[in-house]
């Protein structure tokens, strides 16, 4: 499906458009950013080590370390786990393609699995179903911010990608420390960020633990040498620095996050063409994105783009049918029907915490007013 082209708008709607998200920048952050350039220090100093210790604190980990993107924690946390040539990674299709691309660049096979009608994320019965003597780990995504359900499947390592939760939890257990090893990104549109591109590595595990800062530093242990194989993927001082400052607000933006996100549904479920999207029993949503399901989301995203409303459609061609996976086994239409079918149906609109109340207004006014022809 192809993303309807823009229309003119109207002239009374000529106003300021309203972004899917708004870099929050404050006169710390450019401090912190000043005093590491003055500092000259700026790789591996004090601030990236303790960007990962207060990471590790806030989401309940055992051990953090920032890292160079979310793509970057990806590929860490295969090679963390020995995943190579003849293994297999059970693996959502809804989803970014870095949840694959990581798999596939270790030399290792993608299994693609359906997602659950209701929350969007990792089936964990077509989970059971596909496992085999080769899997090796599984890669659940918590998909706009959804939590997945996090379950065990027989002592298989399972790895969160959380580039989408910062801020979410699940009975009580905050993303990041759900699994064997949580994968964040930092990039400027996430729920927090660093500046620039940015990621964090997290496990709860001892053994992996000891072996995190290894991995992003050309696996380097101080004062024994090269111990693994890696490559750089450290972050740079002026991103932990202000990633240290982002941090100490997720909290209260993740309550306003999800204030927004209770107004629009309250809105969403008024209009009968519009599905709003279910939170998970005993989960707090991240809220990255608020993704409402719409047979007619091309409609939906001209009508908003009309009022001056930014939206995107996700996912328009899931993993399993991407270009690059033309000779994979699952390539192609009719292997994972839900997906299939919800990829071009979810919109997201703006829920970031920046949001001005006549903003909202507009935001909610579209909806009440959508009505596809």
């Amino acid at each position: 499906m192809r993303r309807a082209e823009t229309q003119t708008r109207p002239a009374e709607f000529m106003v300021e458009r309203i972004p899917m998200s708004r870099p929050f920048v404050n006169e710390k952050m450019k401090q912190v950013a000043i005093e590491v350039i003055e500092s000259k220090r700026w790789v591996k100093g004090p601030n990236s080590l303790a960007f990962g210790s207060e990471f590790a604190h806030h989401c309940g980990a055992l051990s953090a370390v920032p890292c160079a993107s979310g793509s970057a924690s990806l590929i860490a946390a295969m090679r963390l786990l020995d995943i190579g040539p003849g293994d297999e990674v059970i693996v959502p299709s809804l989803t970014f393609f870095a949840s694959v691309s990581c798999i596939k660049i270790v030399g290792a096979t993608p299994v693609f699995v359906d997602v659950e009608e209701d929350y969007w994320c990792l089936d964990s019965n077509e989970v059971t179903k596909v496992i085999s003597p080769n899997t090796k780990a599984i890669i659940g995504v918590h998909l706009f911010g959804q939590p997945y359900s996090i379950d065990s499947f027989e002592g298989i390592p399972v790895i969160e990608d959380a580039a989408q939760a910062h801020g979410a939890s699940l009975d009580g257990k905050t993303a990041g420390s759900l699994a064997d090893i949580g994968c964040f990104s930092f990039f400027p549109s996430k729920n927090m960020a660093v500046g620039g591109e940015g990621g964090m590595l997290t496990t709860t595990r001892p053994e992996l633990a000891e072996r995190l800062q290894s991995w992003v530093d050309h696996g380097r242990i101080v004062g024994k040498g090269i111990n693994e194989l890696s490559t750089n993927l450290r972050i740079s001082e002026i991103q932990a620095a202000i990633g240290r400052i982002q941090l100490r607000h997720l909290d209260e933006w993740q309550i306003r996050r999800n204030q927004i996100a209770h107004s629009h549904t309250i809105v969403v479920d008024e209009n009968t063409h519009l599905i709003s999207p279910k939170v998970r029993t005993g989960a707090i949503h991240g809220w990255h994105q608020y993704t409402i399901q719409c047979e007619d989301a091309e409609q939906l995203f001209i009508h908003l783009n009309n009022r001056g409303i930014d939206s995107r459609i996700y996912y328009q061609t899931p993993c399993h049918m991407q270009k690059v996976m033309k000779t994979h086994k699952q390539y192609g239409i009719g292997n994972l029907p839900i997906t299939e079918k919800l990829c071009g149906q979810l919109i997201s609109i703006p829920v970031h915490p920046f949001l001005r109340d006549e903003e909202l207004s507009r935001i909610h006014q579209a909806l009440v007013d959508f009505c596809p022809t």
